[in-house]
């Protein structure tokens, strides 16, 4: 990961958790009330508000008052450099499976010349 900045382990993180991560999908769906994301949780408020300091301070998600209600929305940039971390492994494999084709292809040629 040395061209990414150690932040995005904070993303990783976060991710690795399943109720961070229903989070982050509920909120793929736009932005939503703490409340109502609480409510599919089998959790008090307080283990519950944990999780989405941990997403915000992770930059995932971004959190608005406006009077008694916070609002949480989803930070899709940040999660979109995640994206982007398995993207570069993704092509990094391919290309090293593409080399390895061509080496198999290359050896299997030369043995067999009749």
């Amino acid at each position: 990961m040395e061209n990414y900045p150690p932040p995005l382990d904070s993303v990783f993180h976060a991710l690795a958790d399943p109720t961070r991560r229903a989070v982050v999908q509920r909120l793929g769906q736009g932005p939503a009330t703490v409340s109502d994301l609480a409510k599919p949780f089998p959790m008090g408020l307080p283990a519950f508000l944990k999780h989405l300091g941990v997403l915000e301070s992770a930059g995932l998600i971004d959190t608005q008052k406006a009077g008694r209600t916070r609002t949480c929305t989803l930070q899709q940039a940040r999660l979109a450099q995640a994206g982007s971390w398995f993207d570069d492994q993704r092509a990094l494999w391919a290309s090293r499976y593409d080399n390895l084709d061509t080496l198999l292809s290359a050896l299997g040629g030369h043995g067999h010349d009749h």
